[in-house]
C-alpha cells in the first residue's frame, strides 16, 4: 500500500510540473524567442556545454580510476597473474581509444559548430579511411582472442599427474559440498538417481571406489599443488566463482563441468597481506557502527570463498562455502581426519 501511494504521490508531482511549466510558458512577453530553430548563440552554448562534460566526464573517469583501484582483490592462482595482464591489456586498450574518440566527438561538435554562412563540407565515401578503421580493430580483436584462447586453455586443460588433486564440487540450492577421493584416488560413480537419506550426493553404494571418498562442508586446498575440480548441480544452473584465484565455471544439471587452478598464497599469507589487514581494519570499523551486529560479529576476519555467480533463487545471496588454502602438511593432517562415506553409512 506504502509503494502504491508514493507511486500516486510521484505521478501528481509529475503532473504538477509539467502544468507549472506550461504556465510559465504562457507567461512570458510576446517579443520573447520562442522559435525551434537555432541561433548562433544557441550553437555557441551548446558547444561550449559539449566542452566542459567533456572535461567533466574526463575527471570523473579519473576520479574512478583512483578511488576504486583499492577494491582490485589480488590474484591467489598460478594463472591470475597472466589473467589480470589480458585484463589490464584490455582495459588499457579500451580505455585509449575511449578517450581519443570521445575527445574527437566533443571537440569536433564544439569547432564545428553552426555559424552562419558556413557551408558543410564531407565525403561520401573514402576507402583508404574505411580499410584504416577496420583492419586496425580487426588486428587488435584477433590478437586479445588469440592469447584469451592461450590463457583459457591454460586453466581448462589441466594435465592430471599424480601430483593432481582431483576434488568433486557439487551444488544444490542453497549451498556447496566438496568430494575428495580416498586412499584409492578414484572418486566414486555418483548420480543424482542414487540421493536418499544421507546419500545427499547420490554416491553409488555398492562402488567400491565410492567408499573411501571423503564429504566436506568447507573446501580445504594445498597450497602450490595442481587442483582439478569437477562440478555437479542437483537441481538448478549455479555457477562456481572463486575470484581470487580468477576461475569461474557454470555448474549445470546433468552434466559434469571442470577446470583447475594451483593455489599459490595460502590463507594465513593473504591474511596478514598488506591489502588484507587494511581492508579487514576498514570493515571492522564499519561493522563497529552497526547496532544490529553482535560484538562477535563486529570482528570480521577473512576467509577465501566459493561463491554462487548465478541468481539461483531466494537464497542465491548466501551459497558460499568456505576455502583453506594451506601447506600440504596441514593439509595431510586436515584429511586424515575426515569421515568416509562407508563410514557415514556404516553408521546409520
Amino acid at each position: 500500500m506504502t509503494a502504491l501511494l508514493i507511486i500516486i504521490v510521484a505521478a501528481l508531482l509529475g503532473i504538477t510540473i509539467w502544468q507549472i511549466s506550461k504556465i510559465f510558458k504562457l507567461s512570458q512577453p510576446v517579443e520573447s524567442d520562442d522559435s525551434q530553430i537555432a541561433t548562433n548563440e544557441d550553437n555557441q552554448k551548446q558547444g561550449k556545454i559539449f566542452l566542459a562534460f567533456i572535461v567533466f566526464l574526463y575527471g570523473l573517469m579519473i576520479y574512478s580510476f583512483w578511488e576504486l583501484s583499492k577494491f582490485y582483490a589480488p590474484g591467489a592462482s598460478a594463472h591470475s597473474e597472466d589473467y589480470d595482464q589480458l585484463f589490464f591489456i584490455s582495459l588499457g586498450l579500451i580505455m585509449f581509444v575511449q578517450v581519443i574518440i570521445q575527445f574527437l566527438i566533443h571537440w569536433f561538435a564544439y569547432k564545428y559548430r553552426g555559424q552562419k554562412g558556413r557551408k558543410a563540407l564531407f565525403y561520401a565515401d573514402n576507402d583508404k579511411l574505411e580499410f584504416i578503421w577496420t583492419i586496425i580493430p580487426v588486428i587488435t580483436l584477433a590478437a586479445l582472442i588469440i592469447y584469451g584462447l592461450f590463457s583459457w586453455s591454460e586453466i581448462m586443460n589441466v594435465e592430471e599427474t599424480d601430483e593432481t588433486l582431483v576434488v568433486e564440487i557439487y551444488a544444490y540450492q542453497f549451498d556447496w559440498r566438496a568430494r575428495y577421493s580416498g586412499e584409492d584416488g578414484t572418486l566414486g560413480e555418483a548420480n543424482v538417481r542414487f540421493i536418499e537419506g544421507i546419500n545427499q550426493l547420490g554416491l553409488n553404494e555398492s562402488d567400491s571406489y565410492a567408499q573411501d571418498d571423503i564429504i566436506t562442508t568447507e573446501l580445504h586446498l594445498p597450497v602450490d599443488r595442481p587442483v582439478l575440480f569437477k562440478f555437479r548441480s542437483q537441481d538448478v544452473l549455479h555457477s562456481a566463482y572463486f575470484p581470487f584465484f580468477r576461475s569461474q565455471m557454470n555448474v549445470v544439471p546433468g552434466m559434469t563441468t571442470q577446470f583447475g587452478f594451483t593455489p599459490t598464497t595460502t590463507s594465513k599469507e593473504i591474511r596478514n597481506s598488506e591489502y588484507m589487514v587494511e581492508k579487514v581494519k576498514n570493515i571492522n570499523e564499519i561493522r563497529k557502527n552497526n547496532e544490529n551486529l553482535g560484538p562477535d560479529e563486529q570482528n570480521y576476519e577473512f576467509e577465501y570463498y566459493l561463491l554462487c555467480n548465478k541468481i539461483c533463487g531466494v537464497s542465491h545471496y548466501n551459497m558460499q562455502m568456505k576455502i583453506v588454502v594451506e601447506s600440504e602438511e596441514e593439509y595431510q593432517k586436515w584429511i586424515s581426519e575426515q569421515q568416509t562415506f562407508g563410514e557415514l553409512t556404516a553408521q546409520n
